[in-house]
């Protein structure tokens, strides 16, 4: 995985950033390994009608953050791009705050024993109305149409402004690091396709909900395909050389990076090998993987 170094505190927690005239970000007080500085919130629209993009975790300082960022304007939808707890919890509070619906993405209850290194997921999320790939949510002035990205979660969705040509990529393409993809929900077949799916179009510019805009889209899209392409090459010519559990894959895949990154690291491995077994080009026995 390839992760950028946190920036110079102080950062703007709760403050409101003005990022394009139809766009503002409050960033939340979640800063961790796998959040960066936090989640990012984003206000799309303006006093007439405003759509709230990943609500974030369910903190009393972010919700009076939000609050005082929307002020008294009209809070048309709450949009969610998945379930994970660093970007819907907020969803409910916000909505008995604001009466606005909540739209966006499925619920995903997904129950699992095994140790996780992303967010678990909130079970606590109830849309009122679940948004398919390409429908569309308006008001005053702007667009957000549903982009169906699947990959890092079955029910992540980016969202378009196709007022400005911005789209809010959620944790599909993050500005700060590669999206973990952690089996069974995380799909490293969807990831990819999803990518391709990205890359694809033309939009100006990416606001995730992690990290800094991205302002060359295409190219870091290209980049990040590459980037896994090359990692299952890698996988491939290992598992070529001898017959290897993931525990011994990864500290030679990943020598440079921070062994408290490792967990994370093994899970996207784990998933580029199912994919890999699914493709007929891999095979495992008691969680030892040869090549076929």
């Amino acid at each position: 995985m390839r992760c950028m170094a946190l920036p110079p505190q102080p950062w703007p927690t709760g403050e409101v950033e003005r990022l394009e005239p139809l766009v503002a970000r409050v960033l939340a007080p979640n800063a961790s390994p796998f959040t960066f500085t936090g989640t990012q919130t984003y206000l799309v629209g303006g006093k007439e009608g405003l759509a709230v993009i990943d609500p974030g975790p369910d903190d009393p300082a972010h919700l009076l953050a939000l609050q005082s960022a929307i002020g008294d304007a009209t809070v048309r939808a709450i949009m969610c791009t998945h379930t994970h707890r660093d970007h819907s919890p907020a969803a409910r509070p916000l909505a008995e705050a604001t009466g606005a619906p909540i739209v966006g993405c499925a619920p995903l209850h997904l129950h699992s024993d095994a140790p996780r290194v992303d967010a678990p997921f909130d079970q606590t999320y109830e849309p009122d109305r679940v948004m398919e790939d390409g429908e569309a949510m308006t008001g005053p002035g702007w667009t957000l149409r549903a982009i169906a990205t699947p990959g890092h979660t079955s029910n992540h969705l980016c969202f378009a402004l196709e007022e400005s040509g911005a789209l809010f990529t959620g944790d599909h393409v993050m500005g700060w690091s590669t999206s973990v993809v952690v089996p069974p929900d995380g799909d490293m077949a969807d990831y990819m396709a999803s990518l391709a799916r990205l890359h694809e179009r033309e939009d100006r510019i990416y606001y995730p909900a992690h990290g800094p805009a991205v302002e060359k889209p295409r190219q870091l899209v290209r980049g990040m395909i590459g980037h896994r392409r090359q990692r299952e090459r890698q996988i491939t010519r290992l598992l070529s050389e001898e017959a290897r559990s993931i525990e011994a894959l990864v500290p030679v895949m990943y020598k440079g990076v921070p062994e408290k990154l490792w967990p994370a690291a093994a899970q996207s491995v784990h998933a580029h090998l199912i994919d890999l077994e699914q493709r007929g080009e891999v095979q495992e026995t008691e969680d030892i993987w040869q090549v076929t």
